[in-house]
């Protein structure tokens, strides 16, 4: 879809359909009463008449409006003004898209955008319209024999900015919500892929893709003769019960000078997770193909700094791998020793993801990194702890998880802090290494991020747990692109402070 702004009186626009807000109690927004006036009370009249009370989610279209130059009004309702709010507003372009689809029109003039959100500038109006959009148009269907009907509605839509003043910014807005929810599709199409074809060979190929694309992106794949050499024994342990080769993908945008320490961002691909040996219920075990979806933020984050080309220095690392039972397979019980020289008493197979970023988080040393964040679905634990609506967020250094709690906030990828307390590592003691891989059932989300805590002393480091926020079960069930928009927030907060 094609975003434009422009500023201007809603009665002087020539388009298609011409879309304007009502709150309730039947109340008119800004632009609704001006063309409510040159159109001699028309509006009021429907509002009256009880054909549209602003309603949240409620959408009604008006032919032939005299006094405008439009084919057509649609109004949307945006509820109660003082319930109006972040996530009433995203419920408000909701229903727009879905009234959108059906409406004849080829493009529409929106005036949602004036709209007052408390706190909220026309920057993030803009971003959140353009971003839902194309939320709303996302369709996988590509391992389809029938493909599904394109998506019908509108091709363009122009956004109203206050002033002519404001253009600028909104053009910005634009270009940064078309390029996060490019990421967010590429993240999204990568989590939706079955685990035959998603393999770590195939995520290397995409990184590898991604860099052909920005040139401003290179790309270096470590094969398992290359961990061995490095002694990533943790990573390899997982790697041992699959016939897929692991690959570690090391991918670097280069924006910044030469000289400007990068953000590493480290992102778990494992591209199907059966427990291993401590083998997983069969039920629900095919949305194991999911627990490559911190690897997917990481090429959608990049995605979307290389095509804005961002001036900054990042840095993605993907240790990739599948985690399957064989007669090779690690068995609970097994010491492995890490590219750190820490070893590791594996209890359970199962939690594997910690074993290959351990080994990821002490190869992002070679960086010599500003920040490192890892992003990971973890541990069920998580979405025992938080539910679904945010994700975890746990770190070495308050500033920088602070900072990226800031960045969600901003962007509506909202993050939920947990502690990392030295407490807590007590139950990652084994009698017969370093560390065990577990601690059991108590804390599990925060003991998996005091296990890593381990391995990340040498730099400034938050760990993101997405494995609530990462995808949808059930009827809708599909991978959501979390934490692309987070990631990439946190990236334009650092070159804009």
């Amino acid at each position: 879809m094609e975003f434009n702004v422009k500023s201007g009186n809603p009665e002087k626009q020539r388009t298609a359909c011409l879309i304007i807000g009502v709150s309730q109690p039947r109340k008119l927004s800004r632009a609704g009463k001006l063309i409510d006036k040159m159109s001699d009370g028309f509006l009021s009249t429907i509002i009256r008449r009880g054909d549209m009370d602003g309603r949240l989610g409620q959408t009604r279209v008006l032919h032939n409006v005299a006094g405008t130059l439009a084919d057509r009004v649609l109004l949307v309702g945006c509820g109660k003004e003082k319930d109006l709010n972040e996530q009433s507003y995203l419920k408000v372009l909701d229903s727009l898209s879905k009234a959108l689809e059906n409406i004849g029109a080829m493009e529409a003039y929106s005036y949602l955008t004036d709209i007052n959100i408390k706190g909220r500038d026309i920057h993030w109006k803009i971003i959140q319209t353009v971003m839902r959009m194309e939320k709303n148009r996302y369709n996988f269907d590509q391992l389809k024999s029938k493909k599904n009907e394109a998506p019908r509605g509108i091709r363009k839509l122009v956004m109203n900015v206050p002033s002519r003043r404001d253009l600028n910014k909104g053009e910005q807005a634009i270009q940064q919500g078309i390029a996060i929810s490019s990421g967010v599709s590429l993240a999204k199409d990568l989590g939706n892929l079955p685990g035959n074809i998603c393999t770590p060979t195939y995520l290397a190929e995409q990184a590898i893709r991604l860099g052909k694309t920005f040139p401003s992106i290179s790309v270096v794949i470590l094969e398992e003769s290359d961990m061995k050499k490095l002694e990533m024994g943790s990573l390899l342990s997982v790697a041992a019960g699959s016939r897929q080769p692991p690959k570690l993908i090391s991918m670097e945008y280069h924006g910044g000078p030469a000289d400007q320490k990068p953000i590493v961002l480290v992102g778990k691909g494992v591209t199907f997770d059966s427990g291993g040996i401590s083998i997983k219920p069969g039920a629900a075990m095919d949305e194991m193909k999911y627990d490559m979806c911190g690897a997917a933020a990481v090429l959608g984050t990049l995605s979307a700094v290389a095509e804005m080309q961002l001036p900054i220095n990042v840095v993605g690392i993907i240790p990739a791998t599948e985690n399957l039972p064989d007669g090779m397979a690690t068995k609970p019980g097994d010491i492995v020793t890490s590219m750190s020289g820490l070893s590791i008493e594996i209890l359970n197979t199962d939690a594997e993801g910690r074993l290959i970023l351990c080994d990821a988080l002490t190869y992002a040393e070679k960086f010599d990194p500003d920040v490192v964040i890892d992003i990971a679905t973890l541990t069920g634990a998580c979405i025992i702890a938080l539910g679904r609506h945010p994700s975890a967020v746990l770190g070495n250094h308050s500033p920088l998880v602070n900072d990226l709690i800031g960045s969600g906030k901003k962007i509506e990828d909202k993050l939920w802090e947990l502690p990392l307390w030295e407490e807590y590592q007590e139950q990652l003691k084994s009698n017969f290494a370093d560390l065990a891989n577990i601690g059991g059932r108590d804390g599990g989300a925060i003991t998996a991020a005091c296990f890593l805590a381990n391995f990340t002393k040498k730099y400034k480091w938050a760990h993101l747990d997405i494995a609530g926020t990462a995808w949808i079960s059930g009827e809708n069930k599909g991978s959501t692109g979390r934490p692309v928009p987070l990631l990439t927030q946190y990236i334009l907060d650092r070159i804009n402070p």
